[in-house]
This record gives C-alpha cells, structure tokens and sequence, in this order.
C-alpha cells in the first residue's frame, strides 16, 4: 500500500521543525515533484529507507525552507533560484546514497516528472549536475576496495620480482 505524501504544513513550531532536519542532515537535496502521484512519491521513500541513508523526503513550502535553513545554511543566490515552484526535499544523512537514489530513480523512470534541482552538500550549494555527479561515486567499501588494490598491485609486483631474482640466484 502507499504511503500518503508527507507534507509538512504551516502549524506553528514547522520551521523548527525544518531547522532539525536540516541540521541533522549533511545533504539538503532539492527536487521538483509536480507531477508524481502519491504511489510514485511512496515509491521513492521505500527507495530511499532501503537504501539506509536516513533520509526523509518532504514537500517543503519554500518560504518555511528559507526560514529554516536561515543561519544554518550560508546565503546563496543559486539557492534562492532552486527553491521556486513545488519543492519537495530530501533530508539526508549520507548523501551519496540519496543523490544515488534519486538519480537511479530518474534514470529507471524515463518519464518521470522528478527533476533534482540542486542541493546543500557539507553547508555548499551545488547544482543538479553536481549532485548527478556526486549519485556516480562509487560506495564507500567499493572505494576501499580500490584503494587497497592501488597498494597492493605495486607490493605483489615487487614480491613476485624479488621471488624470481632469488630463484635465479638460486639455480
């Protein structure tokens, strides 16, 4: 069953509400969702929970974002520029999986009416192709992995050549 869309209102105590996500978040992921029905927004959270990036996708009224992120996320024009028309926001605690998400989710979907508008990465804005770039970064163990294999193909090289100068002597 989908899960209805989560919008956060106009109540008294939402701005404080929004500062607590974006604080406790180290990506502010804006997208533009007019268009998505209510199973394809659920669609998406059910992405985003499975891919245990603690993030949460909320429809965002812009003028209570701007409240929000005041004095939390430094003023920037382009940000101003992104928060026009429908916005929903991903709050994200590791944004390498929400942008991969996000992006995985565009790509799969071609005719998907999701557009990422740009985002707030670390406290910097970055625009929709940066965060398209930062969804193509390879998984943290993927990365260690290739680190560790950029150590190790050299040590195994010269291991192999000391063996064969040691066998040669040898004989």
């Amino acid at each position: 069953m989908a899960q209805p869309q989560k919008k956060l209102g106009t109540k008294p105590g939402v701005v404080g509400e929004i500062s607590d996500l974006i604080k406790g978040s180290s990506a502010v992921i804006l997208t533009e969702y007019r268009g998505l029905s209510v199973p394809q927004v659920g669609d998406i959270r059910t992405k985003l929970h499975a891919a245990d990036s603690g993030s949460d996708f909320s429809v965002v009224k812009n003028t209570l974002f701007k409240r929000a992120a005041d004095g939390i996320i430094a003023a920037d024009p382009n940000l101003d520029a992104a928060l026009n028309g429908p916005t929903a926001v991903v709050f994200a605690k590791d944004s390498l999986a929400a942008a991969k998400v996000l992006s995985d989710y565009i790509t799969g979907n071609r005719n998907t009416p999701l557009k990422i508008k740009g985002g707030v990465v670390d406290g910097v804005f970055q625009n929709a192709e940066q965060i398209d770039a930062l969804a193509k970064i390879p998984p943290r163990d993927t990365l260690y992995a290739m680190i560790l294999g950029a150590f190790q193909s050299p040590l195994s090289s010269l291991a192999a050549t000391l063996a064969s100068i040691a066998e040669q002597k040898a004989a």
